[in-house]
């Protein structure tokens, strides 16, 4: 134990002793919300099916904010929070959900935003993902990318992916998480999990040991800078199935994205390096269902390298993957308009939902009235 972690604090980041913040989580389950905004002088809000809105409870002081949630950091936390502006906590109800927190400042007040992550971790049927998200489980080696905008539910499609790695094959598991979201608890696979900030001081001291702590399986949270890119590289090369995210909202964008990380005369050998590792990029859009059992289902353009594409990315022609993917949909690829296609048919959101979030409408409009892509000549 470290000698800033105080002894009431668990090194899981979780409190044994009951804070003042728990009375709003259990509200949060109860609710079935997703997410709670402490905000001073304002009532709690929370987010249900995707829309924020008041909750009962009163307005709450900066003052008050803070207490209630300066009970549940570490002097680390403290001293991050002084210095950054913002840190993340975690928290788990005895027997319930876990809680991401993340306290910031805004307008020089404390706030506070809250996700509920519930304890049971979905399956691929149940959150309504291609079935190629099983296949891509069974890899050994290489690196599997989800991207999409924040609240797009890439964590969720990733620990469905790491679950059912757990519950089919003999390996061992470390994810390195900023903080843990979802626990996993060991099946046929042994699961480490390390939270920065708690069990490792940052993602570069961590990346720098995992391959030292003989995984199979890495999951390295976030993709944020060319350390953490560069590592996930290293460990894929060195024969490890690592998933990770990236903040980008087409698989075109994910490679433009990551080749930004690094200085203009190293590229062409990333790209190499991309070419030859990467699997698989899946983007994902959450859209709200009209399903009465269903929230949100996403919506998602999954990108498999195969030779051809292998070969766009080595030569630096991001623009030309969608037609790529157009192309090998039946072998498991799939545009947007494909996936929102699907999703109409199915009977799971409304056309107008899918025209708004659609990157390319004609598309969808020529696919509902039975029109292909490639009879029409589309090119994205």
């Amino acid at each position: 134990m470290s000698k800033d972690t105080p002894k009431a604090v668990k090194l899981s980041g979780s409190v044994p002793v009951r804070p003042k913040l728990a009375r709003y989580f259990e509200s949060l389950v109860k609710a079935g919300a997703s997410d709670l905004h402490l905000k001073p002088s304002k009532s709690p809000h929370v987010r249900i099916g995707g829309r924020v809105r008041s909750a009962p409870g009163k307005a709450l002081s900066s003052k008050e904010i803070f207490s209630m949630v300066d009970e549940m950091m570490t002097d680390r936390q403290r001293a991050m929070f002084t210095e950054m502006g913002n840190v993340d906590l975690a928290y788990e109800l005895p027997g319930s959900d876990r809680f991401r927190i993340n306290v910031f400042l805004q307008r020089g007040e404390v706030a506070v935003a809250v996700r509920r992550v519930t304890r049971k971790i979905p399956d691929f049927e149940s959150l309504n993902l291609p079935p190629i998200m099983e296949t891509l489980t069974s890899r050994h080696q290489g690196l599997v990318l989800l991207s999409g905008p924040t609240g797009s539910g890439k964590s969720t499609t990733i620990a469905a992916m790491l679950q059912h790695i757990n519950q089919t094959r003999a390996c061992h598991i470390v994810t390195l998480e900023d903080p843990i979201e979802y626990l996993y608890e060991g099946d046929k696979a042994l699961v480490s999990q390390r939270e920065i900030g708690i069990d490792v001081p940052d993602f570069q001291t961590a990346l720098k040991s995992v391959l030292r702590e003989d995984p199979d399986v890495v999951l390295i949270g976030e993709l944020r800078d060319l350390d953490t890119f560069s590592a996930a590289l290293q460990v894929a090369e060195t024969g490890h199935l690592v998933l990770g995210t990236v903040h980008a909202s087409r698989a075109s964008q994910t490679i433009g994205r990551l080749m930004d990380l690094f200085p203009s005369d190293a590229r062409q050998r990333i790209r190499q390096l991309v070419g030859f590792n990467l699997r698989a990029i899946i983007c994902q859009k959450l859209l709200p269902s009209i399903r009465e059992d269903i929230d949100r289902v996403p919506a998602c353009e999954v990108l498999l390298v195969d030779h051809h594409v292998r070969k766009l990315i080595v030569e630096g022609r991001d623009a030309d993957l969608e037609e790529a993917i157009r192309s090998h949909e039946l072998e498991g690829m799939q545009t947007f308009s494909k996936s929102l296609y699907d999703l109409i048919q199915g009977g799971l959101i409304e056309p107008s939902v899918a025209y708004d979030a659609s990157p390319n409408v004609d598309e969808l409009q020529m696919m509902l009235k039975g029109i292909s892509a490639s009879r029409a000549g589309l090119r994205g």
